[in-house]
Formats: C-alpha cells, sequence, structure tokens
C-alpha cells in the first residue's frame, strides 16, 4: 500500500529519531508514532512535509498537532492495552491512531461536521476501530464514561470541570489549559473518589477548545 512505502517508512523512523533526541522516552508510544502513517491523514500537496516535527493545516483553522506534542501528550497519558481513552478533538485523526497503537479503546470527539466524517472515514480505511462523536467535546462524553485516560488536543480556557469528572480512579487527563497565545500542559491524577493530583509542564501552543465549557466562537 502506498502509505507503507519505503520512503515514508524511512522518514518515520527519522521522525521517530529525532523525537528521541529531544527528550521522549517512552518506546512503546515511539513505535507507535514509527506505525501511523502521519501523511495519509492530511492533504497530499503536504505529504513531503508530514514527517517533519511541525503542525500542519488541515482545514477549517485546525492543525494536525506537532509530532513532538502527540508524543508528549501521549506519553503523559500512560496508556496501557485494554484502557478506555477518551480524546478531545478529533481533528485529523492522528492522535487516535495512535492511541489505537497503544491497545487503547478510543472514543473521540469533534465538533467540525466534515472534519469528523473525514477522519471516520481514514481511521476506517486504516483498520482503526474507534468511536467518534460529533458533538461539543468541552462536556465529554459521559455515556462511555468513566475513562482511564482523557486528552485534550486543543487549548482549554481552564481546567474542564466536565472531564475531570469522568476519569475512573487512577485515570489520568491531560490538558492543554491558557490563554488564546499559549497554554500550560496539565496532568490530571485522579488519586481516589474527589481527590486529585496536578502536575504541570512547559508552555505549549494548540487552536482554541471550543464549546459550552471552553472558548466561544466570538472569542477565538
Amino acid at each position: 500500500m502506498k502509505h507503507q512505502s519505503l520512503k515514508f517508512k524511512q522518514r518515520r523512523q527519522g521522525l521517530v529519531d529525532k523525537l528521541r533526541k529531544k527528550g521522549i522516552k517512552n518506546e512503546r508510544v515511539l513505535d507507535a508514532i514509527n506505525h501511523v502513517p502521519r501523511h495519509v491523514f492530511i492533504d497530499t500537496a503536504l505529504e513531503d512535509r508530514a514527517y517533519k516535527d511541525s503542525a500542519l493545516p488541515i482545514g477549517m483553522g485546525q492543525t494536525i498537532s506537532q509530532p513532538y506534542t502527540v508524543a508528549r501528550q501521549t506519553e503523559l497519558l500512560e496508556v496501557f492495552p485494554g484502557e478506555k481513552v477518551l480524546e478531545i478533538g478529533t481533528g485529523s485523526g492522528y492522535q487516535a491512531a495512535i492511541l489505537s497503537e497503544l491497545g487503547a479503546k478510543v472514543y473521540s470527539v469533534e465538533r467540525h461536521k466534515k472534519m469528523y466524517e473525514k477522519a471516520q472515514d481514514v481511521l476506517r480505511e486504516l483498520g482503526y476501530s474507534i468511536q467518534i462523536k460529533l458533538g461539543d467535546g468541552t462536556l465529554g462524553w459521559s455515556a462511555y464514561g468513566p475513562y482511564d485516560a482523557i486528552v485534550v488536543t486543543a487549548g482549554a480556557p481552564v481546567l474542564p470541570e466536565d472531564l475531570v469528572q469522568q476519569l475512573n480512579v487512577n485515570g489520568r487527563l491531560v490538558v492543554p489549559v491558557g490563554n488564546d497565545k499559549k497554554q500550560e500542559m496539565i496532568r490530571v491524577l485522579k488519586v481516589r473518589e474527589n481527590e486529585f493530583e496536578q502536575e504541570r509542564y512547559r508552555d505549549f501552543k494548540f487552536v482554541p477548545l471550543v464549546g459550552e465549557k471552553g472558548w466561544k466562537d466570538s472569542e477565538q
């Protein structure tokens, strides 16, 4: 198949080598990145940039995140096979594919209908079994909760309380929180019922998390 061509395999390996040098230590995460064809999730005109460590436009003002960011968020999630993971902001579907490669049962919410439909098609074509919902990700997806891990792929103005409440005990939430210029990556661990621990990491830059409990369209 085209996405498994030698050219793309070599470029994926080069990207993995770069991420390892930048500090990504989880070999399972690196293996997943080495296996998922990132170029399939973007416009063919951008294929030659697919394995550079940079974000790329995917339409509707959205981006496919920088591979380092995907790897770092995934590393912080500490996902194990069989765990139930919720992703807020399906976007291209790339992050969902990475989570699926780690053996997670993935649920994902996307607010843009065209993006939701395209991601479904690409993921299905690649053989990933991922549940995707069209809706407001700031509210989570309580029907399938609670979750072992939740990852938010857009910048939230505040810590999304609805998502925190959808965590299992020992569940992890990784979310960028801040203003429209930069966000701080926050990792929330649910230690026990109504008891949480927070860890904070370096600044990142994401598109805004829009919805009832996030940014409003007029604030973007």
